[in-house]
């Protein structure tokens, strides 16, 4: 076998495969549901490095007492268009779910609604849950931050997270407008993927602890941030807004603040913030003036003219193709998790989830 993939599993015994893991370390049923919803949607779209293979990685957090296995989430504060949303120190996934749900409510009354998201962690792939909005007709943004990974613009030490931002905006079509990017080069679940598969790493995306450019996955410190050695103070802004909206605007940790995620100490929460926004595009214009101003913008954006032997695509493109043809193929596995996974089956006593 190749060292990129050992096996392929189904989405369906991926589901089941998950579940049943949280259920033998007692996690309860809306903090399963959210956190394998999340994950299969980071395998599903070739968002890998947030995908499933952040099982094992959730399940010691659960079993360590970093994550509450049975949160009681509650909005502390409300006014007509901002919230606060108390995690209890949750799966991120459920807490990210449930301010998104929150602000579809109160974004159908106000037209816009924020939530601030408290006492949360790491919630996988950030495109999970502006895509929510997006799929009923509205457009979701969502920002988080997360323990130092990233150097600033001509920095030789970590400082921001990878610190994604995501927005999604109804189309017209099946599938949203999705935008869900890393303010780093890279997220730092790509350089753990790289390693897996023992594959170099692309120029320019990480640095060694001095803070020069390495290929090397094992060599890799911390990250570049968007834009690299010549550009960087734009993917650092953007790392910065991140930041600001997720621990400012929550009064949690910053970045350089928040403990590793890696561990080794998997007993105390993180204290990470978050933020989502709801837009109800019609508080604008009205639904079919949006719809087809979205049509009319991507019919153009698709039939610009490419570079040679390339093809323009929009944002979420590539990730509706990967996700078609992941649900006929199954979800590749790489070799890391494919040992965890099966460590994790004889553990818990469970069928592994691929033939």
């Amino acid at each position: 076998m190749s060292n990129d993939v050992s096996h392929h599993a189904t989405l369906q015994s991926l589901e089941t495969f998950s579940k049943a893991v949280f259920e033998k370390i007692d996690v309860d049923e809306k903090s399963s549901d959210a956190a394998t919803r999340a994950m299969l949607h980071g395998s599903l779209h070739g968002v890998d490095s947030h995908g499933i293979r952040l099982l094992a990685h959730y399940a010691q957090a659960f079993e360590g007492g970093r994550l509450n296995k049975n949160p009681r989430l509650e909005i502390t504060q409300q006014r007509s268009g901002t919230s606060v949303l108390n995690a209890d120190n949750a799966h991120g996934a459920l807490g990210a779910c449930a301010a998104i749900d929150h602000g579809i409510k109160t974004a159908k009354e106000s037209g816009i609604a924020a939530t601030s998201i408290q006492n949360t962690s790491h919630f996988g792939p950030a495109g999970a849950y502006s895509k929510v909005a997006a799929d009923i007709g509205m457009i979701g943004l969502v920002f988080g931050n997360s323990d130092s990974f990233v150097r600033l613009f001509d920095g030789a030490e970590a400082f921001h997270g990878t610190n994604p931002i995501s927005v999604a905006v109804p189309s017209g079509e099946a599938n949203p407008w999705l935008l869900d990017m890393a303010t780093s080069s890279v997220p730092f679940n790509r350089v753990e993927l790289h390693r897996s598969k023992q594959n170099k790493l692309p120029r320019g995306v990480a640095s060694d602890n001095s803070g020069a450019a390495t290929v090397d996955p094992f060599s890799a410190e911390m990250l570049a941030p968007i834009g690299g050695s010549d550009f960087g103070f734009k993917g650092a802004g953007l790392g910065g807004i991140a930041e600001i909206f997720s621990a400012v605007l929550s009064g949690m940790k910053l970045s350089p603040e928040i403990a590793p995620m890696a561990g080794p100490n998997f007993a105390w929460p993180r204290g990470l913030g978050a933020f989502v926004i709801v837009i109800d595009p019609a508080g604008f214009v009205p639904a079919p003036i949006v719809q087809a101003g979205m049509l009319h913008y991507l019919s153009l954006l698709r039939n610009s003219k490419p570079r040679l032997g390339q093809r323009v695509m929009a944002p979420g493109d590539r990730e509706w193709e990967t996700a078609c043809k992941r649900r006929q193929e199954g979800i590749p596995l790489d070799p890391i998790t494919v040992a965890k996974f099966s460590e994790l089956a004889k553990t818990h006593d469970i069928s592994t989830p691929w033939p």
